[in-house]
């Protein structure tokens, strides 16, 4: 699928702006500052209900407002979303017409990843980047890990609130574990079909033998009911559960030491990129609907042989491609087919 139009209201600078995009290269440029990567993450929030700047939507809200709007189509196939947020943290979704239960939901219309300046994180970062990064692949290929995810998390707070009011929280143990199980299995099934695009696009974009490894968020030699029972006590005292799917992490290596601690950012930057680009090309592999790809600045970040390198990687998906740049030529890219101009928060088509 490929985000056809998008109208934003009250975010951050943008005070209004009505896009229309097309399937192929579209580029937005302007000068620092100027708002063209609150183009981004407007496009962003209509697939996926957050920003890839900020966990906290509200800091999105343009001042002197109280909410920010979107509204956005897609085609191949078509639909309509609809979204707003308040400055008290509600906030409320609509899908073709009907509300929504969560915002988990966005991405089955809209499917879009994003490289950003900031995508080093997924290396250096806590490992609940990494599960982000992992659950979006999941979600896309097994239809009933949302439903899974969603009784998981449910039955974690339940638990967690238990212990922490000093209650039994085995109550909660036997839903905990069919779902965590079904969590931990889908997961690793997902990441094993992932590594062979992995292997190739980390060679291609760095040169490095990087080694990913998943751990389910406890020992695999032991059942996850076994370790709950072992760790009640601890868990009490800690007011927290400490073993499960919420504790599992895709581990990056380089000669068998963490890639974090062995890494420039230059480095964990295009291993990073790598990582957004072969699950890319995993689901891309067996998906009809290619995917919205965002590159906020890229030719900022990376010199020209590595920016060749991507741009090779991109042409491959054969998606969606918005770009963001500070000047109208693209280079590498080649000629957009859909250029935008952002200057002090006003976005004006230039062709």
């Amino acid at each position: 699928m490929s985000l056809s139009s998008l109208q934003i209201t009250g975010v951050r600078c943008i005070a209004a702006a009505s896009l229309e995009f097309t399937p192929g290269l579209n580029l937005v440029f302007g000068v620092n500052g100027s708002g063209k990567t609150s183009v981004l993450e407007s496009v962003f929030l209509a697939g996926r209900g957050r920003s890839f700047r900020t966990r906290h939507t509200e800091q999105l809200i343009g001042r002197g407002r109280d909410h920010l709007q979107l509204f956005a189509t897609t085609a191949d196939p078509a639909h309509r979303i609809g979204f707003e947020y308040r400055r008290d943290e509600s906030y409320s979704a609509r899908l073709d017409g009907q509300d929504i239960r969560s915002l988990a939901e966005l991405p089955s219309a809209f499917f879009a990843e994003v490289i950003d300046p900031e995508v080093h994180r997924l290396v250096e970062g806590a490992p609940a980047e990494r599960r982000r990064w992992l659950d979006w692949g999941v979600f896309h290929v097994e239809q009933g890990f949302l439903e899974a995810w969603l009784r998981f998390t449910r039955t974690l707070k339940q638990r967690n609130a238990a212990l922490r009011a000093g209650q039994d929280p085995r109550a909660w143990d036997s839903e905990f574990v069919l779902q965590g199980e079904l969590i931990a299995r889908l997961r690793a099934e997902w990441l094993q079909s992932v590594l062979p695009f992995w292997k190739e696009t980390v060679q291609r974009l760095s040169g490095l033998d990087v080694e990913m490894h998943y751990h389910q968020g406890w020992g695999a030699e032991r059942s996850l009911a076994e370790v709950l029972s072992e760790n009640v006590e601890r868990d009490r005292v800690r007011g927290s559960t400490l073993a499960g799917p919420q504790r599992a992490d895709v581990q990056l290596r380089l000669q068998g030491r963490p890639a974090r601690e062995v890494l420039s950012r230059g480095q964990q930057k295009l291993v990073a990129a790598a990582m957004v680009l072969a699950l890319l090309q995993r689901l891309r592999s067996e998906r009809k609907t290619p995917p919205t790809l965002l590159l906020d600045d890229p030719a900022a970040e990376l010199d020209s042989r590595r920016l060749g390198a991507v741009v090779d990687l991109v042409r491959e998906l054969r998606c969606q491609l918005i770009v963001t740049a500070l000047h109208a030529d693209l280079g590498h890219f080649g000629a957009p087919e859909r250029v935008f101009h952002v200057e002090q928060g006003a976005v004006s088509t230039v062709r």
